[in-house]
């Protein structure tokens, strides 16, 4: 604009000022700061109006670019470089934990793989829960491995050795799980699907309603479908009201990672006890409230102190959960994500398209080999309740497309019962 202003020569003119309308020294000075008044208003507009269509296009620009969702680093990478291997191999999770370890890069960041048995085996994958890392399904990978199966496990997002996508813009929800598990599937030096090839697949807990969605999308892949103590069709009215408003979207974001961090543990008994009495006028603040209030979501249950694994008797489920809770960056906000988002309930449709495909019109091709699902259940289990679970899962797939067994134990029970789990399944499939 200025440039076009002081190119035209004539900005007298352009304001309709002739050199006749100048009768006096007066008059010229007046008439030179009406002139200079004017431009410099002029320019003002001009300039405004510029930087304004400019920030305008700019953000519009921003915003059409995608950008690219912030990965979380899993503590990997920090224990290979602070600690020794002695010293590594004392940790909760050891990441020589298992056999046939890799790390598989992503563009969601990296996913810790395990494969190990004979090439030739049956192939079976295990998807593990919403709070343990796969070292939990290490057990009954093992039994499974040495009657004959080639296994694989890998470390959900946001848990144990694997990266976080940030949920903040990355939610943990089936599309992000099924996007991991194609992605570990062809990290595998060996063909897992095409040419006929399809596996066995194994889902506890959380893993259990990936395991039943992936399946009801992927038929023609998955041979088997093993459930133990899924999620999926857990009833609404097992979690408390509160708990629907706590992860309802109504609080921030952070003030709900911070609760749910403290309610598994993040900061103990004593800490707690210390901060109130150092409540001067001895009043309840909203976040000592909110955590006192903290509702028991179904998986919010107290972490088991059973045994992680025969190798290693001394390390706990609660003792592995602690260990992520305070050296995975990821693993708070990932875990409230999946509550969040994964498919715990209300997946009564998906198990509906499984049973659908037993059908014998179908082509055996998309057919589970036994022409049911196997669905194993503990009495004691508080979390996914026996006698709930096998009523809803016959009103979903039908009596004719699901095996129950109701076996003794808690929701532990694939951890601490690996060998007779394992023998269970390997008759299922014989």
């Amino acid at each position: 604009l200025l440039s076009s202003f002081l190119a035209s020569g004539e900005a007298s003119a352009s304001y309709g000022i002739s050199a006749t309308d100048v009768p006096s020294e007066r008059d010229d000075i007046d008439l030179d700061v009406f002139t200079l008044s004017r431009d410099l208003k002029f320019l003002a507009i001009g300039a405004a109006a510029s930087v304004g269509i400019v920030a305008f296009l700019t953000s519009q620009y921003r915003g059409n670019i995608h950008q690219p969702c912030r990965i979380i680093d899993s503590p990997l990478s920090l224990i290979q470089k602070s600690l020794t291997d002695e010293q590594q191999k004392r940790l909760p999770y050891a990441p020589d934990a298992l056999e046939g370890a890799r790390d598989v890069a992503t563009p969601f960041g990296s996913i810790r793989v395990y494969e190990w048995g004979p090439a030739e085996g049956k192939k079976v994958l295990l998807v593990h829960g919403i709070s343990t890392p796969c070292i939990a399904l290490g057990g009954l990978a093992e039994e499974l491995a040495q009657k004959g199966c080639r296994v694989m496990l890998f470390d959900l997002f946001g848990r144990g050795f694997s990266s976080t996508p940030d949920p903040a813009s990355q939610p943990q929800d089936i599309q992000l799980f099924t996007t991991q598990i194609l992605l570990v599937l062809s990290s595998s030096p060996l063909s897992w699907t095409g040419d006929g090839n399809r596996f066995a697949l194994i889902g506890y807990s959380l893993g259990g309603g990936i395991a039943a969605s992936f399946t009801s999308y992927f038929p023609n892949i998955v041979e088997s479908l093993v459930l133990i103590a899924p999620a999926g069709l857990m009833r609404s009215t097992r979690i408390h009201w509160t708990s629907k408003f706590l992860y309802g979207g109504f609080l921030p974001r952070k003030l709900v990672e911070y609760l749910v961090w403290r309610r598994l543990g993040g900061i103990d008994a004593s800490s707690s006890a210390s901060q109130n009495a150092a409540n001067d006028e001895n009043k309840t603040t909203p976040i000592q409230a909110a955590e006192q209030e903290t509702p028991s979501h179904p998986a919010l249950a107290p972490d088991s102190s059973a045994q992680i694994s025969a190798r290693r008797p001394s390390v706990s489920i609660a003792n592995v959960v602690a260990w992520q809770l305070h050296h995975h960056a990821g693993f708070v906000s990932s875990f409230v994500s999946s509550i969040q988002h994964a498919p715990i309930s209300a997946q009564h449709d998906i198990w509906r398209r499984i049973a659908s495909c037993q059908n014998s019109v179908i082509p055996s091709t998309q057919r589970l080999l036994e022409g049911k699902v196997l669905l194993l259940l503990a009495k004691d289990d508080n979390v996914v309740i026996a006698d709930e679970m096998s009523q809803d899962a016959q009103s979903a797939l039908g009596s004719d497309a699901v095996d129950i067994r109701v076996m003794d134990g808690g929701h532990e029970l694939p951890v601490t019962d690996a060998e007779l789990v394992a023998q269970t399944i390997l008759d299922f499939w014989n």
